[in-house]
């Protein structure tokens, strides 16, 4: 994985890109489609295994249940709450203005 300067804001023109593209998705399937596309089965698992755990760190449930509950890693729930807690705030965003659709497919 390539390394950037954390107190750095500015995205590279790829990254940048990146995001235009998901922007001017307009709907679910072409979202899928897109990163589908995009990633690789395991990738894309990767991510959805990392957003499973969101809303459960969001509600203090313990890591060792969060595993038992979705089979995700420790390690990545620990990840994932870092990011929560010190990270640049995406998954804050998403969530809560998912919540509480985002809540309920958790459980």
């Amino acid at each position: 994985m390539k390394r950037r300067d954390p107190a750095s804001q500015t995205l590279d023109p790829a990254q940048e890109a990146l995001i235009q593209a998901f922007l001017s998705l307009r709907s679910p399937g072409e979202v899928r489609a897109f990163l589908e596309d995009l990633c690789t089965p395991s990738e894309l698992e990767a991510m959805a295994d990392r957003w499973r755990v969101v809303p459960l760190l969001k509600a203090d449930v313990p890591y060792r249940e969060i595993h038992d509950r979705t089979g995700v890693s420790v390690t990545t729930i620990g990840r994932v709450a870092r990011c929560l807690d010190l990270g640049s705030g995406g998954y804050r965003i998403a969530i809560d203005r998912l919540a509480p659709s985002a809540h309920d497919a958790s459980h």
